[in-house]
């Protein structure tokens, strides 16, 4: 059975990394003792240590341990193996790279697939989707492939953002990008406001946190989701 944790965002204002998610993540990690991080998407061109050490002094405080995928040489038989695994965010183009170099996206499917606990923030939520093309990120590599893991069945566009009343700025609204999106595609997708996040129990996908999302679907008006209730495509 899946088990999930897809998040909009790590940090929200005024917060430290992961500091809001921390009483949901000490719940769905209550048995792990060992969280394997996939440092790959590397915010700010940050270095996969530097990334990791940010991923440990967060779970520390909920008294779990956090190793990094590119510590080990055998990267597929270090996610068979973990008790959990937390992607972090970043640029979702460099995660997804990444993820088809190492030869990883199909092994990570699997075993999520099969129930082990999974955390996903910003770029380690789009993964999630049926695809990548929701992201908001710049194209800085060329992945070999736009797919990702498909374990909901709608793509995510993380820190979704409302038009600003009043703004005096000239360029597309996410929902504008949205709509461009589905004039070519049909794969629904989720605005997934900050503070937001999807738990994902099997094939029930809930949204909780503290705020509505935004349901985009071709040909249709986008429909306002109130947090605790199911999401149903």
């Amino acid at each position: 059975m899946k088990k999930l944790i897809i998040a909009s965002t790590s940090t929200i204002h005024g917060s430290g990394y992961l500091d809001y998610l921390l009483p949901t993540l000490a719940v769905s990690f209550a048995n792990v003792k060992t969280i394997l991080f996939i440092p790959y998407a590397r915010p700010g061109g940050i270095s996969y240590n530097e990334y990791t050490k940010i991923a440990e002094k967060a779970f520390a405080k909920i008294n779990i341990a956090v190793k990094g995928l590119h510590e080990f040489n055998n990267t597929k038989e270090a996610i068979q193996n973990a008790e959990a695994i937390f992607t972090g965010g970043g640029n979702t183009f460099e995660l997804v790279n990444q993820l088809y170099k190492n030869d990883v996206i199909l092994t990570l499917k699997q075993v999520l697939e099969n129930g082990t606990p999974y955390l996903g923030t910003s770029a380690g939520s789009n993964i999630c989707g049926v695809n990548m093309k929701n992201t908001n990120d710049m194209p800085i590599v060329y992945p070999s492939s736009f797919t990702t893991l498909g374990i909901i069945p709608f793509n995510i566009n993380a820190h979704y953002l409302d038009p600003l009343e009043g703004s005096t700025h000239m360029g597309e609204t996410r929902e504008t990008r949205i709509k461009e999106f589905h004039v070519f595609n049909e794969v629904p997708v989720l605005g997934l406001r900050e503070g937001s996040w999807l738990q994902v129990l099997g094939d029930v996908i809930s949204l909780e946190g503290i705020h509505t999302a935004r349901l985009f679907k071709q040909n249709k008006q986008p429909v306002e989701l109130e947090s605790g209730v199911e999401v149903v495509i």
